[in-house]
């Protein structure tokens, strides 16, 4: 929906502007930091890694199921 888009259009600026926001994860999740906030009702991940200056953004979902489906993801690339 258009309310989901620019959520996540304001949530990835907040990142840009503030790397640190995100919780920096460990093991299979290294170098993967997991930024969560709510749009309605729902609480969203939003999962990035830094390169620098640059950021990746890796995946956005609802918190069920959420890592298991994060760790498949990078795994596959």
């Amino acid at each position: 929906t258009k309310a989901e888009k620019e959520a996540l259009d304001r949530e990835a600026r907040h990142i840009a502007h503030d790397p640190s926001i995100g919780e920096e994860k460990k093991g299979d999740l290294k170098d993967v930091f997991v930024h969560k906030f709510k749009l309605k009702t729902n609480l969203y991940l939003l999962a990035y890694r830094k390169y620098g200056k640059d950021l990746e953004l890796v995946m956005i979902g609802s918190h069920e199921n959420y890592y298991r489906d994060l760790k498949s993801y990078l795994k596959s690339k």
